[in-house]
């Protein structure tokens, strides 16, 4: 007589070993999930991660190219270069108004006046990201607000942290350069000539996208003021404030027993950077 179907189902439940490998499967089945899930979800991060990486370096390689641009016009009025900006997914501010340069001159009580004051202009690529471990890092230049050594570069190109973003920050400090050409009148003469980058009347905007660019040096003006002090001074202390920024260099003075004379000379470079229509 054949057996009912119940009869082979009853033993299967009963049996310790039926039941474990349902288990075991759906075990095995959630923690395969798992590691998958876990695995994607870092994979994810670490492109996205590799992603970042690659566009904050192409910004940075961008604004390199864009002060490339301008230091090849430096002191050539009608010169000009050109550069393209590539999309790293950030915006471009172009802040003619912004970066404000004071410097001034003390040589004891004897002399305190202020040679310059005025915006020269700045350019920020703000990053979409919200930090980055090179916040801090000079890529051109260094924090000094003024330049007196030779082969010291003018520019300031820093990714520093800005009001909401990142941001990769390209502005030109003056640099300072110093001689003494003898005796005029029993002083002894002592020229002091100051470089300023002035990039106040460049193009205003902030864009995103791909956008070409170029740097035109308009001209450069020279401007001479002249002073006479004791044969008490021996050095004079220029100060540059550059967007609220103290630092300063002291300069030697050559001196005559009738004193000396200081004639200083700011040379202003003026460079606009405007959107390049090919």
């Amino acid at each position: 007589m054949k057996k009912p179907l119940s009869h082979y189902i009853k033993p299967l439940l009963g049996s310790k070993a039926a039941l474990a490998l349902p288990v075991t499967f759906l075990i095995l089945l959630v923690s395969t999930l798992g590691i998958v899930a876990v695995t994607y979800y870092y994979s994810v991060e670490r492109i996205t991660a590799q992603g970042n990486t690659l566009k904050v370096s192409t910004a940075k390689q961008n604004l390199l190219n864009l002060n490339d641009a301008v230091v090849s016009t430096f002191w050539q009025p009608g010169s000009s270069a050109t550069c393209e900006v590539a999309d790293s997914g950030g915006q471009l501010h172009l802040e003619p108004t912004n970066n404000t340069l004071t410097i001034c001159i003390n040589a004891e009580s004897e002399l305190n006046a202020t040679v310059y004051n005025a915006s020269i202009g700045r350019v920020i690529y703000e990053l979409p990201y919200t930090s980055t471990i090179d916040t801090g890092l000079y890529l051109k230049g260094d924090s000094r607000t003024i330049a007196n050594q030779s082969g010291s570069s003018m520019a300031q190109l820093q990714i520093a942290n800005g009001q909401q973003r990142v941001e990769i920050q390209l502005r030109y400090r003056p640099s300072i350069t110093y001689v003494a050409t003898g005796e005029e009148n029993g002083r002894a003469v002592n020229n002091i000539r100051i470089y300023i980058v002035n990039l106040n009347t460049s193009d205003n905007f902030a864009l995103f996208g791909i956008l070409p660019l170029q740097a035109r040096c308009q001209n450069t003006q020279l401007t001479t003021h002249s002073y006479e002090v004791s044969s008490n001074i021996h050095a004079l202390n220029v100060t540059s404030i550059l967007d609220g920024q103290v630092g300063g260099v002291s300069v030697p003075i050559t001196r005559s027993s009738n004193g000396s004379v200081i004639n200083i000379e700011t040379v202003i470079c003026n460079i606009a950077i405007e959107r390049w229509i090919r």
